[in-house]
């Protein structure tokens, strides 16, 4: 189970290192998936559950990882986010993500892609 949670683990900062580099150079494409987020409920709650996976990961994995507090805090809070989206009505949870698309511009998007990117990498180095 162990490394079946670690390569799920470094999957997921490979994933976010993913959606920085399409933040960074296709912004406009990055907003348009934010705004598809939560649409339907086959998006919504796919999405949500989905992201209970690699949440459910982390805390598995955390006790081996270089930050074994800091995994397991982040893992948990996840988890405790997804549970709490299912309850959330789609239409709010969607509504909220189109007013960030609304709200951030590409180059505000351009901006904040260096976090994803220092996040993915940071997600990959706790497990490595």
């Amino acid at each position: 189970m162990i490394p079946i949670a670690q390569f799920i683990v470094i999957l997921f900062g490979a994933f976010i290192f993913s959606v920085g580099i399409l933040m960074l150079f296709n912004p406009e494409k990055a907003l348009a998936i934010l705004r598809k987020a939560g649409s339907t409920n086959l998006i919504n709650y796919g999405e949500i559950t989905i992201r209970l996976i690699p949440a459910i990961a982390l805390v598995i994995y955390a006790p081996q990882s270089r930050f074994p507090d800091i995994l397991k805090l982040f893992g948990g809070f996840m988890i405790a986010t997804s549970l709490v989206l299912y309850f959330v009505p789609r239409r709010y949870h969607h509504a909220y993500l189109v007013k960030w698309a609304a709200i951030l511009s590409p180059f505000q998007v351009r901006l904040i892609a260096p976090l994803a990117f220092l996040f993915g990498v940071a997600v990959i180095y706790a497990v490595l």
